[in-house]
């Protein structure tokens, strides 16, 4: 008896331990911060150039813009929580080939971007963000793009600014659908400090909503992809594609993906039916 109780009493207290030790390194987890000098140049093989705003809170803020020759729009690239814009950079040719130019934002703490990191402050970014583009393009020709936990960002954006398309590739409705994905036993609604209630804001979007997502993606559940699309306004156009063998990272190996891109880019309307092919999930309205 005495044995039992203190083996119950030594799991306990190595849960409580887990549980404390991941609630003081969830942002390490969540977003995995890469430090660049602001001296660091990039290299690409096409045109960028590099932007500062000032946060709210006066963090000084840096993103890449890569131009396109006579562009038709513009691309707020909202990107993951892995890795630098040394990395995301080499994405802006999937939009400037479309005829958009790309602004890619850098989360602070990543790259050149300086701050404290709080989910009211990464949202407050964002926004600036988006407005420092409505000062040179209208918004109806402002597409906004979430990658993964980019889609934290784009999905409120969206919701309280009004541009013409909003793309997420592997989002997810709410941040702790991930992080039960990894570990389940964890008590996330006590412990998490990011929330990132992608459901709730989405239900505030009124253009149209494009969602990409891998059923094979192991890092966010295709069951957390469908309750986001599933709270998409049911006056709003929306489509999800399915990649029946499609992971978290590797939806651009698809022809389809670029296929379907290029053609939401270009702003088609009509044969969107066609344009979505297998893998579409039938409208829920």
């Amino acid at each position: 008896m005495i044995v039992g109780l203190t083996l119950l009493a030594a799991l306990a207290v190595g849960y409580t331990a887990l549980c404390l030790v991941y609630y003081l390194l969830q942002e390490r987890l969540i977003f995995v911060r890469h430090p660049l000098s602001r001296r660091y140049r990039y290299r690409f093989g096409h045109a960028f150039e590099e932007r500062w705003i000032t946060g709210c809170d006066g963090a000084e803020l840096h993103g890449l813009y890569f131009p396109t020759e006579n562009a038709v729009g513009v691309v707020l690239y909202f990107h993951g929580n892995t890795g630098t814009l040394r990395r995301w950079g080499k994405r802006a040719p999937r939009f400037t080939r479309s005829g958009h130019a790309v602004l890619m934002p850098e989360p602070r703490g990543y790259g050149k971007s300086k701050g404290r990191l709080s989910e009211k402050a990464l949202l407050a970014d964002a926004l600036l963000w988006y407005d420092h583009l409505r000062s040179t393009w209208p918004e109806d020709r402002i597409v906004v793009y979430g990658r993964s936990l980019g889609s934290g960002s784009a999905v409120p954006v969206a919701a309280q600014r009004h541009p013409r398309t909003l793309v997420l590739e592997s989002p997810f409705a709410r941040l702790i659908d991930p992080a039960r994905n990894y570990f389940r036993w964890l008590p996330y609604r006590l412990l998490l400090n990011y929330r990132f209630a992608n459901d709730i804001a989405i239900r505030r979007v009124q253009c149209p909503v494009w969602i990409f997502h891998g059923e094979r993606d192991g890092v966010v559940p295709i069951a957390s992809a469908l309750r986001l699309y599933a709270s998409v306004p049911t006056n709003v156009e929306r489509q999800m594609i399915v990649f029946p063998t499609g992971h978290h990272n590797d939806l651009a190996r698809f022809a389809r993906y670029h296929r379907i891109l290029r053609k939401l880019l270009d702003d088609e309307r009509e044969g969107r039916d066609d344009l979505a092919g297998p893998g579409a999930v039938p409208e829920l309205r």
